[in-house]
């Protein structure tokens, strides 16, 4: 890996965990729910500088902040680990089978979803292994996904629109 493509994964991933910081100060209605703000960052990787950039945001952001937060190698540690490489592998499978199919929202959406359903297979596998729970918290969890998911993957189009009419030179790698 050059050392070029190491500062843009760690001035990504800083963004990711301020993002993740962030996050972490607004108040919502279910306390394990959350926006995902820090996807934003992690498909900005990937549909500026491809798969293994994207991938590595989301596990620098995974591991720093459950360090931070004190959660590393727990269930929510776990969990998060799990969406995200998930939600990782599935925009960039959706992407080399169409990749003019899907723009950042219809990626962002696919990552969300699939994000989604991993960690509710891994709560159902590793911790609560009863369906009832997982089948009363799924549509909260895949609707709450559907909206984060729209509105993250319309500020990553927003924010790639900016960064390639400005003046940083950007180039696309996913494919």
């Amino acid at each position: 890996m050059q050392s070029q493509d190491k500062y843009r994964i760690a001035l990504l991933s800083a963004y990711a965990l301020a993002l993740y910081a962030f996050e972490s100060l607004i108040p919502m209605p279910i306390p394990w729910l959350k926006a995902g703000l820090a996807n934003i960052i992690s498909l900005t990787a990937f549909l500026l500088f491809g798969f293994r950039a994207a991938l590595m945001v989301t596990l620098v952001r995974v591991f720093v902040a459950s360090l931070f937060t004190g959660s590393f190698l727990g269930p929510g540690f776990l969990l998060s680990m799990g969406g995200g490489v998930s939600s990782v592998l599935a925009m960039a499978l959706f992407f080399r089978l169409a990749p003019k199919l899907f723009g950042p929202a219809g990626l962002s959406l696919i990552g969300a979803l699939f994000h989604n359903l991993t960690q509710l297979f891994l709560a159902y596998v590793l911790f609560i292994q009863r369906i009832e729970p997982v089948l009363i918290v799924a549509p909260v969890l895949v609707l709450a996904g559907t909206l984060t998911g729209s509105v993250n993957g319309l500020v990553t189009d927003l924010l790639i629109r900016s960064l390639k009419n400005g003046s940083v030179t950007v180039q696309n790698t996913a494919g």
